[in-house]
């Protein structure tokens, strides 16, 4: 796999501008405003607008831009937390566990301390999305939000907070970096303000001919 090159962001509005065109994305320049400050003001950007306008291509076009790996996090009706964040692989855990029986090692404590450890965590986007390099942060796509439900909005909340994730077993993990949070919605149903209090917001409209 190539190497992504980490670039800078556009210091000004008209860079941003100059950067989306560069991508063939067409866009006005309210979008190009919101967007820099977005990266300026390191805080996530809150896209609405109806379905096909050009929300997701955004979070694409500034990833490949800034060189910039892109994390996609795809929301659908009932997404929890395994499919989000993270989950154990319980097969190798149980691989292990029986290795170790089978070596004579019954030392619970340690046992436990082995096969909850890294090695086996499965990073989800959400996790992934934390975990980037300093200096490379990961542009992070929330897409469709509006197709969860409010418990998995307010989950979301608090990792917008504080960009940090809580693993019971090995502890509080938080991000170097701020990932390049970019949430998109078709106004499905309304997402809770408080939410959007944590984004700049930016209602995408078709562009004009």
């Amino acid at each position: 796999m190539t190497e992504l090159k980490s670039r800078p962001a556009p210091a000004t509005i008209d860079e941003t501008l100059d950067l989306l065109a560069g991508a063939d994305y067409v866009a006005d320049r309210s979008l190009a405003t919101v967007l820099f400050l977005s990266l300026r003001m390191k805080r996530p950007l809150f896209l609405e607008g109806e379905a096909g306008v050009g929300k997701t291509e955004i979070a694409k076009v500034l990833a490949q831009a800034l060189g910039r790996r892109l994390i996609r996090l795809q929301c659908y009706e009932g997404l929890d937390v395994s499919s989000a964040v993270y989950e154990w692989n319980y097969a190798a855990q149980m691989i292990e566990i029986r290795m170790e029986e089978a070596a004579g090692k019954v030392d619970r404590s340690d046992m436990e301390r082995n096969v909850f450890s890294e090695k086996y965590l499965i990073r989800r986007p959400v996790l992934d999305a934390l975990t980037g390099k300093a200096g490379a942060a990961p542009v992070f796509l929330i897409d469709e939000l509006d197709r969860t439900d409010e418990a998995f909005e307010a989950f979301l909340l608090e990792i917008l907070s504080d960009f940090q994730v809580t693993v019971p077993e090995l502890g509080t993990i938080k991000a170097q970096e701020p990932p390049i949070v970019i949430i998109t919605t078709n106004r499905t149903r309304e997402i809770h303000d408080a939410l959007k209090r944590r984004c700049l917001y930016h209602w995408v409209d078709y562009p004009n001919a």
